[in-house]
């Protein structure tokens, strides 16, 4: 029986990790194998496919720092997700800085892609998601559509899990009031 097998996959993956902190390459390798698409997925999500490789990257360089000082005060997996949601947050910081594509740059892109009405309404779905205030975007996100729990969400969001509920359910009600009305997302100005 194989040590994954022994022990939860969460437990695993900690026990890489903290090899891995010791100079460990061949459990850094598994760590990095076995995380990798939950990084790019949460990423994506958060950032966009097509940011999700930088910021996948960008996260694995942090790791590579930081694994030597992971003393698993809790999973490996939400240290990581915690890690690529900050690379995330900095990306955002760093983007706000520079200039936005134009409305002619993102028309050409759509126009490429043709594949009817269901690429219209994952357009649409995309679009009411980015117009969610951050964190509520992110909770959403996290809990609902990558499944992760209400407490794990909160862990890798660093804050409570009332909190957490909280944004997902103000989350929820700015997605029906948007397709109730037709209207953008607005939610109001006190996000929480």
């Amino acid at each position: 029986m194989t040590p994954a097998r022994l022990v939860s996959n969460d437990e695993y993956i900690t026990q890489l990790a903290l090899k891995a902190g010791r100079g460990d390459q061949a459990a850094l390798t598994e760590f990095v194998r076995l995380t990798q698409k939950d990084v790019w997925r949460l990423v994506a999500h958060l950032g966009g496919v097509d940011a999700a490789d930088d910021l996948t990257q960008e996260t694995y360089l942090r790791v590579m720092g930081a694994l030597p000082r992971f003393a698993a005060r809790s999973s490996a997996r939400t240290w990581l997700l915690s890690l690529a949601r900050r690379v995330w947050v900095d990306s955002v910081r760093h983007d706000s800085a520079r200039p936005k594509k134009s409305a002619v740059e993102v028309e050409n892109a759509a126009e490429q892609f043709t594949t009817g009405e269901s690429w219209s309404e994952l357009a649409d779905a995309r679009v009411l998601l980015e117009q969610l205030p951050e964190e509520r975007r992110e909770a959403l996100i996290l809990t609902q559509v990558l499944g992760y729990s209400y407490a794990e969400a909160a862990e890798i969001a660093g804050c409570r899990v009332g909190t957490i509920r909280s944004r997902v359910a103000r989350a929820r009600r700015d997605l029906v009031a948007a397709l109730d009305d037709g209207d953008s997302v607005n939610g109001d100005s006190a996000a929480v």
